[in-house]
This record gives structure tokens, C-alpha cells and sequence, in this order.
């Protein structure tokens, strides 16, 4: 379609002629600019012996020199014009020298718009005192912080010396070597031994703070949220272990968690020795904290084993999810976790709903010979992977049966990449003597659109006092007292309250009369629990209650996690009378959001470029 590359419809690059296998880079940082400045020396392994030249993807950088780092020799190179945000192929012709492999330096600036980056004033931090900077690289913004082979994959270690004002920390996805201030900068090395793609690079820079939680984690965010932050994720080490004993020993050395500022897209990053995490995930009672074992597990499924390129995402996400989910089982309990997989099922149905059964991005593995990785984000990779996951589990006979495959395979494909074909034939010759396979229809469960065929039978205890509130709360005649109090309420877990007010997001709008006396009776709009306040928020725009405009609106200016601001928005939309107040706060306030979500926030309100 766009004659990109045939390994990785959203890449120019060509790692099958040329590879990139080491990226050292050196950088300053300039708030006033908004941009990286430097050089990024890049070594590169011929494959094909007869190739004269490497391909690279690059965004917006404006490239001023690339020469051969051991010889000094200026090599002649090509930016080819830019096909939308893939940005350009960048195409660097190679020294005549007759050698296998090449040391590449190349001089380049980012753009003060680069997507893969968030630049923010003061007043939009924590401290109101110093700007703020950090990169979201996922899925193919990479290329825009640095020329490089932008796709899964490909998988090279790192290093970065980083040149900042002394009163900034650096943080980025590696071990931090040294940090020296002279003259008025601050040069901080940083060094990742283990091969990694490149859209798992990361930095952030600003006035950040760290706190040690554990024998392996420093907690990092700005000095204000220190303390809330180091409460909320203290049992980040018992997680660690619990993903240990399910996957093997942890590969990454240090597993550091940094809290971000609210405009991050993102509940978590799985960056490789700093996870970058939301602060929507900040709950004052750690009920949210769970979410961080999502990105521990992500050092195995996704940063050890990776998904070859983003059509396969499911292969990253779906067994992120399955592995966490066992993690909750073995820290509380099988019902907690049956809950946690239900719950799942209930919002990927009202994904599927919004998006279209027949939607191609449904399915597990999408085409995006014609789409933008961008566009294919949803859900379903997460929870139509995790189903598909648990159903082979129940038909191999268990977690008995299928938790040593699972060790074995993780094992068998640490540190390389793989396509769901690959894991359909490691599946099979695994549990070739286990005749129930023959029944996988492999190509519904991959290519089919819409719900999964199967949703496997959950423990449904924690569920019945969902259903049993669910249940008062929807037949309940406003006219007559409210048939729970708010002590009756507190039985329910807040895992609970988040499902009851789902299974109310999804049923008949409700009664504003009915909804006027919940909120006096709970404070919904109050809760410091993002789950609960945006599925409150979605309430009151499907029953358009007008106050919920106005909150909706001051909310998603202070929250930048898609998961709420696409749906609120796509909410407001939907009703004409939120539909121009959502356009109109889009107009004002897309500059203040990263790019992914700006991006795809407006298309959900068929805003024109």
C-alpha cells in the first residue's frame, strides 16, 4: 500500500538487509526549543552481503551530517518524502569499506512537535516551578525522538549520555551509570545491556524525585506526589515475585516506577527498568494498584518476547493480562481473580459495541496494510487476547497443564520477536498428545471481528452482589425510598462498585431524578477513584444530565489517559448539547495532550485536520 517495509507494514526500515544491533546516543535537552539536539551513532550488521545501504525511519528530525563513525568519512544519504505520520525513509548509503558490520554516527535535531514526546510549562506540573518533558514511543513514535529501525522487530541494546540543566533529573529506560554536574549542566549516562526495541526507549525530565520501596524499585514523581505515590505501589516487590514464581527470574536488574504527569495516554508503559505509570492510578486506598502488575509482567510478554510487529499486538497485551490476572489469584485469591476476568468480558463487550461487530480492528490480528497502529488501539487486544488465553488454558486441562507451557514458552522465545503463527505452531507441537486441540478454530479466534466464539466459565461469587445492587438500583421507583444505604453499599468491594456502575453505563439511561439522589447519597463525582468517577460521569451524559457537561469537560482537562477521555468525549458527542461544548474544549485545550490522544480524539469528534 504505502511501500513500506514487508516485514512491518508501519516501518520503511529493512533490518532483513541491514540491521541495527547497538544505539548509543548523546543529547541536550532544550526547554525553550522544545527539542533533543545531538547525535545518535548507530551500529549495523549487513545480513545481506551484496547491500549498499541502511534503511532507517525518521520523523520530523531535521538530519544535518551522518558519517562513518570509524573512518570520519561523510556518507551520502536520502530522506525520502514523508508519508503521513510514518514519517520518512531515511536511507544512508554505507562505506565502500567490504565489512560485516558499520559504525553509523548521525547528527540530527527533534521537532518542537514531535508526536513521541510531551512537552509541559510549569504550571502544568506538580511543582509550578520547572517544565517537564517525557516520551510516549508506542507504537511507531520512535522515529520521531531519533532515526532508527522503528519496529518490534528489531531489538538492540542501548546507551545515552543526556545533558540537562542541573536543578532537572533524568530518568530513561536503563540503569543510570553516573550523574556529574559541571558548568551550569547536569550529564547524566545511562546504559541498557539487554536488547530492546526501540519503542520501549524512554525518558522523562523534570523535577523528579525518587524514594526507595523495595530491594529492587525507586519510585519516582514530582516532590509534591512523593509520598502518595510511594504508599500506593508499596507492594510492588511481593508483585515482582508473584510474576517470578509464574515466568522465571526478572531479566531487567532494577524495576523502577515513575508517576507521570496527568496528560499521559496511558494507565501504564512497560519501558524496561522504569515503568512509566498514570496517576489515575492514584486511589488513596491502593485499589488501583494492581495495574502496575500489568507492566511488571510486560518484562516478559512484550519486552522479552515481542510481538514481531504491531499486528500482532495481542501476543503483548492479551498475555500481559492473562499473567497479571494469575498474579491478583496468587496475592489474594481465585475469585478476586475470575472477578478482575469477568469484569474484562463486560467492558470488551461495550468496546466491541461502540466500535462495531463487524469492525476489522475487532479482530485479534488486524490488517493494517491500511491502517495507522494509532487508529487499531482498543481493548480488545488486552481482553479478546486474555479469553483466548484462558479458553486453551480450561481445554488443555488447567492451570496445572498449562502453566509449564507457558514457563516453557516464555523460555523458548526470550529476546526475540514472533507472530501469532509462530505461537498457533509452538501451541500444537507442545500439547500434540492432547486430542481436545483438533476442536481451536484458529482462524475465528484470530481473524474474526467481534466477540470472542467462546467466553469461558468464571466463578461468579464476587459477581451476585454486583447483580443483586444492579438489580435494586434499575427497578428501583424514585418515587419510593431508595432501596440501599450507604453502610448497605459498603459490602461491596470497590472492584465491585466499578463493575455495578459498568453494568449501569450499559443498561437504559437513568431517571436524572434517580441520579440527583445517588450522587447526594455517594458523591460519585467526588471519589478520588478515576474507575468510578468515569464510569459515574458516562452515567449522567447517557441520562444527559446537564451539570455532567460541565464536570465531564473540567475532568478530561486534568486527565490525559485515553481509556477516559476518548469515551467521555465520543459521550458529550453523542448529545447535542455536549456535542459543541466537546468540540469547543478540544479547540482550546489539543495542544495540552499528547499527540496520540489529540490525534484520536479528533477523529472521535470528526474534527477535519
Amino acid at each position: 500500500m504505502k511501500g513500506l517495509s514487508p516485514l512491518d507494514p508501519s516501518s520503511h526500515s529493512r533490518p532483513e538487509v541491514v540491521i541495527v544491533t547497538e544505539i548509543r546516543l548523546n543529547l541536550t535537552v532544550d526547554f525553550k526549543k522544545k527539542t533533543f539536539k545531538g547525535f545518535v551513532d548507530l551500529t549495523v550488521k549487513k545480513l545481506d552481503r551484496l547491500a549498499t545501504e541502511v534503511v532507517l525511519d525518521a520523523l520530523d528530525l531535521n538530519i544535518s551530517e551522518i558519517f562513518d563513525k570509524d573512518f570520519k568519512a561523510r556518507l551520502n544519504y536520502v530522506i525520502h518524502p514523508p508519508i503521513d505520520l510514518y514519517g520518512s525513509k531515511l536511507v544512508v548509503t554505507l562505506p565502500v569499506e567490504d565489512k560485516d558490520s558499520y559504525n553509523v554516527r548521525i547528527h540530527y535535531e527533534t521537532s518542537s512537535k514531535a508526536t513521541g514526546l510531551q512537552w509541559l510549562e510549569p504550571q502544568q506540573t506538580a511543582g509550578k516551578k520547572h517544565p517537564y518533558v517525557f516520551s510516549q514511543l508506542q507504537p511507531i513514535h520512535a522515529r520521531s525522538f531519533l532515526p532508527c529501525q522503528d519496529t518490534p522487530y528489531v531489538k538492540a541494546p542501548y546507551k545515552a549520555t543526556i545533558t540537562t540543566s542541573p536543578e532537572l533529573t533524568a530518568l530513561m529506560s536503563a540503569i543510570c551509570e553516573s550523574r556529574t554536574t559541571e558548568n551550569d549542566f547536569t550529564v547524566t549516562k545511562f546504559v541498557q545491556k539487554v536488547p530492546m526495541c526501540s519503542y520501549v526507549i524512554a525518558i522523562a525530565i523534570g523535577a523528579i524525585k525518587g524514594k526507595r520501596i523495595g530491594p529492587r524499585t525507586t519510585v519516582w514523581t514530582e516532590e509534591p506526589m512523593l509520598e502518595e505515590v510511594a504508599y500506593e505501589f508499596a507492594n510492588t516487590e511481593m508483585q515482582l515475585q508473584k510474576a517470578e514464581e509464574i515466568c522465571g527470574p526478572y531479566q531487567w536488574g532494577i524495576y523502577d516506577l515513575l508517576v507521570l504527569p496527568p496528560s499521559f495516554p496511558y494507565g501504564g508503559m512497560e519501558n524496561p527498568c522504569l515503568n512509566f505509570i498514570t496517576p489515575t492510578l492514584l486511589a488513596g486506598d491502593r485499589s488501583l494498584a494492581n495495574g502496575t502488575a500489568h507492566e511488571i509482567v510486560h518484562s516478559w510478554t512484550g519486552n522479552s518476547i515481542t510481538s514481531c510487529n504491531w499486528e500482532h499486538f495481542w501476543l503483548n497485551e492479551g498475555f500481559t493480562v492473562f499473567i497479571d490476572r494469575k498474579i491478583l489469584g496468587r496475592m489474594v485469591n481465585s475469585q478476586e481473580q475470575d472477578f478482575e476476568a469477568y469484569c474484562g468480558a463486560v467492558q470488551l463487550r461495550d468496546v466491541i459495541s461502540e466500535l462495531g461487530e463487524d469492525n476489522p480492528i475487532t479482530c485479534l490480528v488486524v490488517d493494517l496494510e491500511n491502517t495507522h497502529p494509532d487508529d487499531s488501539y482498543s481493548l480488545v487486544p488486552y481482553e479478546k487476547g486474555y479469553i483466548f488465553l484462558r479458553y486453551l488454558e480450561d481445554l488443555v486441562g488447567g492451570a496445572s497443564e498449562f502453566e509449564p507451557f507457558l514457563r516453557k514458552y516464555l523460555h523458548q522465545f526470550q529476546f526475540k520477536t514472533l507472530n501469532s503463527t509462530d505461537f498457533k505452531s509452538y501451541f500444537e507441537t507442545y500439547f500434540i498428545n492432547k486430542s481436545q486441540i483438533q476442536q481451536i478454530d484458529w482462524n475465528k479466534w484470530l481473524y474474526a471481528p467481534g466477540m470472542p466464539p467462546v467466553i469461558p466459565s468464571y466463578d461468579m461469587t464476587l459477581v451476585k452482589l454486583c447483580n443483586k445492587y444492579k438489580e435494586l438500583w434499575l427497578s428501583w421507583d424514585v418515587t419510593e425510598e431508595v432501596p440501599f444505604t450507604k453502610e448497605e453499599i459498603k459490602e461491596l468491594k470497590v472492584t465491585q462498585v466499578i463493575q455495578l456502575l459498568q453494568d449501569v453505563v450499559e443498561a437504559d439511561p437513568q431517571p436524572i431524578k434517580k441520579l440527583e439522589i445517588l450522587q447526594d447519597l455517594f458523591d460519585f463525582a467526588s471519589t478520588k477513584n478515576a474507575e468510578i468517577k468515569f464510569r459515574w460521569l458516562r452515567i449522567g451524559l447517557k441520562a444527559q444530565w446537564e451539570p455532567t457537561i460541565k464536570e465531564t469537560i473540567e475532568w478530561i482537562n486534568v486527565v490525559g489517559r485515553m481509556k477516559f477521555v476518548r469515551p467521555l468525549y465520543r459521550a458529550l458527542y453523542k448529545w447535542r448539547q455536549g456535542r459543541n461544548a466537546a468540540i469547543e474544549n478540544f479547540h482550546k485545550n489539543h495542544q495540552y495532550m499528547m499527540h496520540v490522544t489529540a490525534y484520536t480524539v479528533r477523529k472521535d469528534l470528526n474534527i477535519a485536520e
